[in-house]
């Protein structure tokens, strides 16, 4: 995997973005994070080794799902200390 490969990351979380929009529900979306990861990493970065692809494949996707997760609580704990409810 190069660095350039990294890329496929922010395309995961632009996907799982564009399928909440169209009602994913919140539950799924690691699950399908994962499963795009995966998809990604054997059909596009590791087409002839599908266990190089696999393990590829979950770490973009478990990166997706945690830039994801972290990104909005972030978003959540600068809203609390604006409105003067943070810890």
């Amino acid at each position: 995997m190069e660095a350039t490969d990294i890329v496929l990351i922010p395309v995961i979380i632009g996907l799982i973005e564009l399928l909440k929009l169209y009602g994913l529900p919140k539950k799924l979306m690691p699950i399908f994070s994962l499963a795009l990861g995966i998809g990604g990493g054997m059909f596009y970065l590791f087409p002839n080794d599908w266990k190089s692809g696999v393990l590829s494949g979950l770490i973009m996707g478990l990166s997706a799902s945690g830039l994801y997760s972290g990104s909005k609580t972030m978003v959540k704990r600068k809203d609390c200390e604006e409105d003067g409810n943070g810890k």
